[in-house]
């Protein structure tokens, strides 16, 4: 990567970072306010909230067994912080037309074939009923692209799997290699390091178990990753703690050059 796009990365962090406290000023409520109680961490809506884009965040909201143990759900991690904070740094390092705040689509409703892009957290966590299998099985079977974050150890990639086969059972799963055209879309991303959670940041970066960090994809018949798999890693606590002093910013940098070519490679590939 060169010198160039690195300082813009570090740039975008700095200023999505000075854009939220703006929001905290402005206080123009949150569109999502319906599941409030179900995010980790929501925040208020920016004062263009309702400017539409050629594109826009998509945040799937799914069912998970683990909901109502805690103070959020399983879907509503790092939400929606992370979403606004990664949204802010997209705009200022790509030409895309982006919608400012992110959408929010529960995966029981059809409205998920008019978003392109999905982020879902805590995959391993999920637990799909068949008709939601099937509408996930269309959506990237009409070019649709999920990415897929924050789980961790054996039991949960089991988990995870276990949905997948739900959605495919061919399913081509494998470990994206550095020759994987989506690690070269804008940034060069061959030297990846783990982005891990802020909880575990500063200690093993071991979280729950999970010790190997893993780049993995779910293939379409013609080679291009339709599901995009991060595993044993937080990328978006990555996104979510860009402008937080503890959290280093070499771990947000990474998580931002990441998303960034996930996104830029699902509208091109």
């Amino acid at each position: 990567m060169s010198r160039r796009l690195r300082v813009m990365a570090v740039a975008a962090i700095s200023l999505g970072a000075l854009a939220l406290a703006a929001w905290g000023a402005a206080a123009r409520g949150n569109r999502w306010a319906m599941y409030e109680d179900e995010m980790q961490d929501p925040v208020d809506d920016p004062p263009d909230a309702d400017r539409q884009g050629e594109f826009a965040f998509g945040r799937l909201r799914y069912r998970s067994p683990l909901d109502g143990r805690g103070s959020y759900s399983r879907w509503g991690i790092d939400c929606n912080k992370g979403d606004r904070l990664f949204v802010q740094c997209l705009r200022r390092l790509t030409r895309i037309d982006l919608a400012p705040i992110e959408h929010i689509v529960d995966i029981d409703s059809d409205e998920i074939f008019d978003w392109p892009w999905m982020f879902a957290v805590s995959a391993g966590d999920w637990r799909l009923s068949p008709s939601q299998a099937t509408r996930l099985r269309h959506y990237l079977d009409r070019g649709g692209f999920l990415f897929v974050d924050d789980f961790h150890n054996d039991r949960e990639w089991a988990n995870f799997m276990a949905g997948i086969r739900q959605i495919d059972p061919q399913a081509e799963v494998r470990d994206l290699v550095d020759a994987d055209q989506i690690f070269h879309v804008a940034y060069d991303l061959k030297n990846r390091i783990r982005v891990p959670g802020q909880n575990v940041v500063h200690g093993s970066q071991i979280e729950r178990g999970g010790a190997e960090p893993k780049w993995r994809g779910v293939f379409d018949s013609k080679g291009r990753v339709i599901v995009a798999i991060s595993f044993n890693q937080d990328v978006g606590d990555g996104w979510e703690f860009a402008d937080d002093p503890y959290y280093p910013e070499k771990y947000s940098a990474e998580a931002i050059r990441l998303g960034v070519n996930y996104v830029l490679y699902s509208l091109t590939h």
